[in-house]
C-alpha cells in the first residue's frame, strides 16, 4: 500500500511540474503579459457592489436605496435602522 501511494504521489508531483513548464511556455509565448479577457459586443460595463447596513447582502448600487448616507436593500431596512 505505502509504494501505490508513493507512485500517486510521484505522479501528480510530475503532472504539476509539467503543467507549471507549459504555463510558462506559453507565457513566453505570447508575450510577457496575459491579456485582459473580451468582453461581448454590446455587454454593459460591470457595476459597483454596495452592501445593506441592515442585512449585509451585497446589491448593485442602482438597486440600492440611499438614506441618512447610508445603504439598504430596500426601503423596510432603512425604516428598521442599522443592526
Amino acid at each position: 500500500m505505502g509504494k501505490l501511494l508513493l507512485w500517486v504521489v510521484i505522479v501528480l508531483v510530475v503532472m504539476m511540474v509539467a503543467r507549471i513548464a507549459a504555463a510558462r511556455a506559453g507565457a513566453r509565448r505570447n508575450g510577457s503579459q496575459p491579456r485582459p479577457p473580451v468582453r461581448p459586443a454590446g455587454s454593459q460595463p460591470a457595476e459597483s457592489m454596495v452592501r445593506c447596513a441592515h442585512c449585509g447582502i451585497h446589491l448593485p448600487r442602482s438597486e440600492a436605496v440611499l438614506l441618512e448616507g447610508k445603504v439598504w436593500c430596500s426601503r423596510d431596512h432603512a425604516r428598521l435602522g442599522e443592526r
